[in-house]
């Protein structure tokens, strides 16, 4: 069964920043998708950003880039969202999530996921 470790939400003044850690366990496949997507109340799913393991590359929402930035420590089997100059459109849910396979990447932007963690509360707001 896939599970996740999520951690890292919270409340924060605008301009702040905030790190979101996920760390994923049981399975075993190599070539998938990590990252997260946000749904706020009202909302549909935003992808925010995703790392590959098969090409080691991030692929960001067009609300994340330049502020957010996603990495992965392999040694801790865990992956990071660096958030920064967080904007109250900011606030929602961040769900990590995997999507399998060597495109998952591609798929995971087009917010095809296969596994999704329980949720972050994230708030923006002074």
């Amino acid at each position: 069964e896939v599970q996740f470790a999520e951690s890292g939400g919270g409340l924060v003044q605008p301009g702040g920043s905030l790190r979101l850690s996920c760390t994923p366990s049981g399975f075993t496949w190599e070539d998938y998708a990590i990252g997260w997507f946000r749904l706020a109340p009202g909302g549909e799913r935003e992808m925010v950003s995703c790392f590959s393991t098969s090409h080691g590359t991030s692929w960001y929402g067009d609300s994340a880039k330049g502020r957010f930035t996603i990495s992965r420590d392999n040694a801790k089997n865990t992956v990071y969202l660096q958030m920064n100059s967080l904007k109250p459109e900011d606030t929602a849910v961040y769900y990590c999530a995997i999507t399998r396979g060597y495109s998952g990447a591609d798929y995971f932007m087009r917010r095809e996921t296969d596994y999704v963690g329980q949720g972050t509360q994230v708030t923006v707001s002074s």
